[in-house]
């Protein structure tokens, strides 16, 4: 769900921003049952719409993949595993990124990697195994190997869906 408010809400700024950043902990915290939120100025009269809603939440994520850049650190049956099983969205999922409840994906190499930068849509696999897709919040890889690369198109679906969304990984080539 989504909800607006005329003038909009005005937390306290830090560094500039009235966002937070999850990954420093910087900006206001994340709400709770009970905050109250400082609200800006709105006009007397509503502004007309100016765009056409974005659709909700979808019932099934189908996100389309490209193997790399550290997909030979899988077995071949992970990476069938990856593009044939569904998983579901974790309650652990934020703008970092969207985490996966499902069968792991077994590696073929031991070991870490030096932490790397990555794109938005990189999908790193941690140590449990389960695809953890790169959102806009995302940081490096940690040395975790990241096994695709998901289409840029289909993050939108990826940022909004709801813990327990079906998700499916399908090649894109």
């Amino acid at each position: 769900s989504y909800l607006a408010f005329g003038g909009g809400l005005l937390p306290e700024p830090v560094l500039g921003s009235r966002s937070a950043d999850l990954l420093s902990g910087l900006g206001p915290a994340p709400l709770r049952d009970g905050d109250v939120l400082p609200l800006g100025h709105g006009s007397s009269r509503p502004a007309a719409p100016d765009a056409v809603p974005w659709p909700g939440a979808p019932d099934e994520l189908v996100l389309p993949v490209r193997l790399g850049p550290r997909h030979t650190w899988f077995t071949d049956q992970a990476l069938r595993t990856l593009t044939t099983a569904t998983y579901r969205v974790s309650p652990h999922s934020n703008r970092i990124g969207l985490r996966t409840e499902g069968p792991a994906l077994t590696r073929a190499h031991e070991g870490e990697l030096p932490s790397e930068g990555m794109v938005l849509g990189a999908v790193q696999v941690p140590p449990d195994g389960r695809p953890v897709v790169f959102l806009n919040d995302h940081p490096t890889t940690g040395g975790y190997p990241v096994v695709g690369v998901v289409d840029e198109t289909a993050l939108a679906g990826a940022a909004q869906a709801v813990p327990g969304t079906r998700v499916r990984f399908v090649s894109a080539g």
